[in-house]
C-alpha cells in the first residue's frame, strides 16, 4: 500500500495497492497527486532506497565513489523537474503523521478482506478506495478537529494552500517526459543508441554526444515508451516491450 497525505489538512491525496513497491509505483503516485491537486512545496519521506541513495547501503562496490548528490534516484529526479524539495525523516517516529493513518487503513483493509474472504488485488483495491473516501470526507480528524476534505478546500479558498498548479516545465512536451525513468546513453557512429542490445535511432543528435532517454511504462500492455532528448531538443520516440528493459531500470 502506497499513500500520500497532506500535512495541513491530513487529507489522503493518494492511496493504492501495488503488487511490488518500486520506483515506478511511487512515480505514479506523484503523477496522481500532481494531476489531481497540483505540485506540493515539499515531500517528507523516509530513507528508503527508492527516495534516497546511501552509498554504504546501496552500493555493491567496496569503494563508495558515489555520494547521495551524485547518484541518480529516479523518484527524486521527477521532483527536481517539478521544483519540489525533498525532506528526509531522521527516524520512523518522525513520520507519525503519515504512519498513523497508514496503520489505520491497513488495519481496516486487512480485517475486511479476511471477513469477506477477499484475496484478489482488484477487490481489495475497491475496499481501500472506500476507506479513503470515508477517512477524507466523513470523519473528523482527531488532531485538526475538522474533516480532511473540508480543511483542504478551506485552505485553497483562503489562498493558504502551498500547492502549485502542475505545468510541464520547458522544454518538455508531455507528462511522459516528467513522470518517467531517466537513462543516459551515448550516440554511436551510426547515430544510434544501445539499450540491452537493442539499437534505437537517435537522428538529430551528434555522433558521440550524450542523450537522455525518458522512459514511461504502460502497465496494461506491458510496453515502454522511450522519448529521446538531446539537451533541450526532442529527437524522437520508440516503443519497446518492458521485458526488453530488464536489468536497465
Amino acid at each position: 500500500m502506497i499513500t500520500t497525505i497532506d500535512d495541513h489538512s491530513r487529507k489522503l491525496l493518494y492511496g493504492d495497492l501495488w503488487e511490488v513497491e518500486n520506483s515506478w509505483a511511487h512515480i505514479m503516485a506523484l503523477k496522481a497527486v500532481c494531476s489531481s491537486f497540483g505540485c506540493g512545496m515539499k515531500y517528507y519521506v523516509d530513507n528508503h532506497s527508492i527516495f534516497k541513495y546511501i552509498g554504504r547501503r546501496d552500493s555493491v562496490w567496496k569503494k563508495y565513489s558515489l555520494n547521495p548528490d551524485d547518484a541518480i534516484v529516479q523518484w527524486k529526479e521527477v521532483l527536481k523537474d517539478l521544483g519540489t524539495e525533498v525532506i528526509y525523516a531522521l527516524s520512523p517516529a518522525a513520520k507519525g503523521k503519515v504512519e498513523r493513518p497508514y496503520r489505520w487503513l491497513q488495519d481496516h483493509l486487512v480485517r475486511i478482506c479476511v471477513r469477506d474472504n477477499i484475496g484478489k488485488l482488484d477487490e481489495a483495491r475497491q475496499i481501500l478506495y472506500w476507506e479513503i473516501n470515508q477517512y477524507n470526507s466523513k470523519r473528523v480528524h482527531s488532531t485538526t478537529k475538522e474533516i480532511p476534505d473540508v480543511r483542504f478546500e478551506k485552505a485553497r479558498e483562503e489562498k493558504r494552500s502551498l500547492f502549485r498548479p502542475f505545468k510541464i516545465p520547458l522544454p518538455y512536451e508531455k507528462p511522459e517526459d516528467i513522470f518517467c525513468y531517466r537513462i543516459k546513453r551515448v550516440v554511436d557512429n551510426y547515430r544510434r543508441i544501445s539499450l540491452n542490445n537493442i539499437k534505437l535511432s537517435a537522428f538529430g543528435a551528434g555522433i558521440g554526444s550524450d542523450v537522455e532517454l525518458r522512459v514511461s511504462l504502460n502497465m496494461k500492455n506491458k510496453m515502454a515508451l522511450i522519448r529521446i532528448w538531446s539537451g533541450y531538443k526532442f529527437i524522437g520516440e520508440h516503443e519497446i516491450k518492458q521485458d526488453d528493459l530488464r536489468g536497465v531500470l
